[in-house]
């Protein structure tokens, strides 16, 4: 079985589809695939298809849901299978489980990978940091449940998951430098720094990139864009982590050209680690 939700939608069991078409329970299955293996309430499951205004027959239409998923996964699972449709889709008290086995949900995949490669980026195992984060960004093939219509959980849950995703990058990038990869990351870093203008740890790391690839004026013009965008929209100087990194560039400070050793020094911790 395979349930794909960084991106449109995809249930399947060997190349059978079970993801339903109507709104509904499309979204029913979301939700208890983003929380496989735990008991979705049947309050959680009310809030998220009608808010705060469930129909009086909102018990009996909600059972009418999840017989049509499990008609949908028994059709998939043929006889021979093992599993049946209950065993999948199985009824707890106060709530209905998504029985999963490891990998089979993409992103709980993406949140193992991600665990892993922070491990590692902790342990100043650079290589595996930037391998495993990477496989965890590659998961990612669109915005999270692009094609679902998300109610009120399920669009915290899509919160969760960019934000997730925004860090998986950033710990990457950290790695990438960390590994003396920096100009390799400099077209990787002016597009991401230009989709989020007022980021700071993607403009801190452009500005690193950018200084030890020997373009120290591009470095300060990047900090000046920023500053100029924050003071512009929300009338705050950059932080204090910015300002130093700043005073280093125009400095020349350095610690700010060790791109492969451990970088144990202040300074560098605050701007990669």
């Amino acid at each position: 079985m395979q349930i794909k939700l960084l991106g449109p939608f995809v249930a399947q069991e060997q190349e059978t589809s079970f993801a339903p078409s109507a709104a509904k329970p499309r979204q029913i299955l979301a939700l208890l695939a983003l929380q496989a293996n735990q008991v979705v309430t049947v309050p959680t499951l009310m809030e998220e298809i009608w808010g705060d205004h469930p129909p009086r027959s909102a018990s009996t239409t909600l059972q009418t849901y999840i017989l049509q998923l499990r008609r949908k996964l028994g059709t998939a699972f043929h006889a021979e299978q093992s599993s049946t449709a209950k065993e999948i889709l199985v009824t707890r008290y106060g709530g209905y489980l998504l029985d999963v086995q490891p990998g089979e949900v993409d992103s709980s995949e993406f949140e193992r990978l991600l665990a892993l490669g922070r491990t590692a980026l902790a342990a100043h195992d650079d290589l595996s940091a930037s391998k495993l984060l990477g496989q965890a960004l590659a998961l990612w093939r669109g915005p999270a449940l692009v094609d679902i219509q998300v109610g009120r959980v399920l669009e915290i849950e899509v919160l969760q998951l960019e934000e997730a995703r925004l860090g998986a990058l950033e710990s990457r990038i950290s790695a990438d430098l960390r590994l003396g990869r920096h100009a390799v990351l400099l077209s990787e870093l002016t597009m991401l720094s230009a989709q989020r203008p007022m980021h700071e740890g993607l403009h801190a790391q452009l500005i690193l990139a950018q200084y030890r690839s020997g373009r120290s004026w591009q470095a300060l013009e990047t900090y000046q864009r920023l500053r100029n965008t924050l003071v512009g929209e929300l009338g705050i100087e950059p932080s204090a982590r910015l300002q130093r990194l700043h005073a280093a560039v125009l400095a020349a400070d350095t610690r700010l050209d060790l791109a492969g050793a451990e970088l144990s020094m202040e300074l560098d911790h605050q701007v990669v680690g």
